[in-house]
């Protein structure tokens, strides 16, 4: 996969965002705006491109809870994993724009998978970014018995053994496996990955001490902060997080690395400003919901409740990051 240049990309996303303005602006002059005053009036589907049970899925039904008792209506959760979500995804981009249509989704729809293969979809012309509602970072963590008790301890024995340590990631093309080999970019350290069909094998298997290292999200590295089982050495946020407050950033050694995973609402483009900002306004409200919080920053989520914009601006600088990520990691898109 060939990488534009800086001058190539910024313009190639700002012609994006200036082509869904426009589209959206056009769509939305068609619809009534009796559309917002009346949303919900029936039952709400939400869909998640991911199985149940897990993080992604165990907050869309937080949020799909607060939503139900704050508006009196139904809204269900319809988990649709199949491709990655990529088949769902698509089919929400060709539903009517009236609200009762929504997806909680992720950077792998929106972002890394059709970086990576073909979808009948453009995330930034034919969907409508709403809200993000939590924001998690990446924990790295190693198998115990690694002969290193700190980041700079990790890089300096990756650099004497190359290609001798492995990293585990949750799949290829994961926001983990791409942390991954951002990380070993930045650091000019040669790593094997080894993908796992999720974070659960992935974990198992660097406890067991088959893998040497994980970059997991936090939600799955955080029960091991104590207990000795394995060693957390750094996190992707720019900042320690309050869980893990001795444990520093991987940005302490590479300024400005970062990543993370988020989830958020995301509709068919051409929403009516009136109901967009409906449902923003709740997503919003459900983020600072005082037994959300506490339920999601357990999690180690932290809960966010972002603006329409900020949410285009993220998918804008991710898209440029996941490009590097893809290209680091040495993916090619399906032909």
């Amino acid at each position: 996969m060939k990488r534009s240049g800086p001058d190539t990309t910024a313009t190639s996303l700002t012609r994006r965002s200036l082509t869904m303005g426009l589209a959206a602006a056009s769509l939305c002059a068609s619809l009534p705006a009796s559309a917002a005053t009346d949303w919900p009036n029936r039952t709400v589907t939400v869909i998640v491109p991911f199985p149940a049970g897990g993080n992604t899925d165990t907050m869309a039904r937080l949020l799909a809870e607060y939503m139900g008792r704050k508006f009196g209506q139904t809204f269900i959760i319809d988990n649709r994993p199949a491709a990655g979500g990529t088949l769902a995804t698509g089919q929400l981009a060709k539903t009517k724009p009236d609200g009762y249509n929504l997806m909680f989704g992720s950077a792998a729809q929106l972002i890394i998978l059709p970086m990576l293969q073909k979808v009948t979809y453009d995330s930034a012309k034919d969907l409508a970014p709403l809200s993000i509602f939590g924001t998690g970072p990446f924990i790295l963590g190693v198998k115990q018995s690694l002969p290193v008790d700190s980041l700079k301890d990790l890089i300096a024995y990756a650099k004497a053994n190359p290609g001798k340590l492995n990293v585990a990631s949750a799949g290829t093309g994961s926001i983990g496996h791409l942390s991954a080999a951002l990380f070993a970019k930045r650091a000019g350290i040669d790593i094997v990955p080894i993908p796992y069909k999720g974070g659960g094998p992935a974990i198992a298997a660097l406890v067991a001490g088959e893998v040497d290292m994980y970059f997991g999200n936090a939600s799955e590295l955080l029960q091991f902060s104590t207990g000795g089982r394995l060693k957390l050495l750094a996190v992707s946020s720019l900042t320690s997080i309050p869980q893990l407050p001795d444990v520093p950033p991987v940005a302490s050694l590479y300024p400005g690395f970062k990543t993370s995973s988020w989830n958020g609402l995301i509709g068919p483009l051409g929403m009516a400003p009136e109901l967009s900002e409906k449902i923003i306004a709740a997503t919003v409200e459900a983020s600072k919901d005082p037994t959300i919080v506490q339920r999601l920053q357990t999690l180690g989520i932290e809960p966010t409740g972002s603006t329409a914009a900020e949410f285009l601006s993220i998918l804008n600088a991710e898209r440029v990051l996941y490009r590097e990520g893809v290209d680091a990691a040495g993916l090619k898109m399906e032909l």
